[in-house]
């Protein structure tokens, strides 16, 4: 037995005047409009980003070569394990999602090297789960078995920078606080993304709070763009010694996939 969707906008309902459409719709929260008034799934009262998604999707562009490039990982095998790369316009202040990855139970050397394809030398944040031995069997820290497979994985897992002349900054490894600085990014025009990376903007519609606290299902890119942004202090510039059709600026080669 198949099953079928199908998804009504109110610009289907013809018995409503182009008016009455235009003040119903007005009468929505901004962020809330595409859910109501086009049927696209989103996560309205609880959404942690309460931002309409026209407002930081972009055309992806070349990156020139003076951004700043850092990569962020979320570990997973039953959930998946997402990758973001980012880029930092530092004139402009604005930080850019530009490529993802995300796999399910996929082995770990097959994940490196989709990371390595994007650049070997942008680093990689982690979070502090990368210190735990995925198993007997390898021994080692989840981190560092990403290191030997050749992905440049960042020293330290992800944090803020810890100012020490705030004694009640509070948690370098904060959620909330990585959230927050993301919202506000998001609302003042600071935070764009491609608008090619559809597993980023899936999440970005569905990840919501119940009760207040941030339902951590779904949320494998999105998790591990907050850890590159935790760190983009350690971003980098693409090394000028690298080959030179590596230095003619970054486009994707595929529009679907973003890489």
């Amino acid at each position: 037995m198949s099953k079928h969707v199908t998804t009504m906008t109110i610009y289907d309902a013809e018995h409503y005047s182009d008016e009455e459409r235009e003040m119903i719709v007005d009468g929505y929260a901004e962020h809330e409009r595409d859910a109501r008034a086009k049927g696209i799934p989103t996560m309205g009262s609880g959404a942690i980003f309460p931002v309409p998604e026209k407002d930081i999707v972009c055309e992806p562009f070349p990156i020139p070569l003076f951004w700043r490039r850092i990569a962020g990982i979320d570990f997973g095998w039953d959930h998946p394990t997402g990758v973001t790369w980012l880029a930092y316009d530092a004139d402009s202040d604005i930080v850019y999602v530009t490529d993802t990855y995300k796999a399910r139970r996929t082995l770990m050397p097959i994940i490196a090297s989709a990371i390595k394809s994007r650049g070997k030398w942008i680093p990689c944040a982690w979070p502090h789960d990368g210190h735990q031995v995925k198993d007997a069997k390898h021994g080692q820290q989840i981190a560092k078995q990403y290191r030997d497979e050749g992905v440049n994985m960042l020293r330290e897992h992800a944090q803020f920078k810890k100012d020490k002349k705030n004694e009640a900054q509070g948690s370098v490894v904060s959620v909330e606080a990585g959230l927050q600085e993301m919202l506000t990014r998001m609302q003042t025009g600071r935070w764009k993304v491609f608008n090619t990376q559809e597993l980023w903007l899936e999440e970005f519609r569905m990840y919501h709070r119940e009760d207040g606290v941030v339902v951590k299902l779904y949320d494998d890119v999105i998790s591990s763009s907050r850890y590159a942004y935790m760190m983009l202090r350690k971003a980098q510039e693409l090394p000028m010694d690298k080959p030179r059709q590596l230095q003619a600026g970054w486009q994707p080669s595929d529009a679907g996939m973003g890489y």
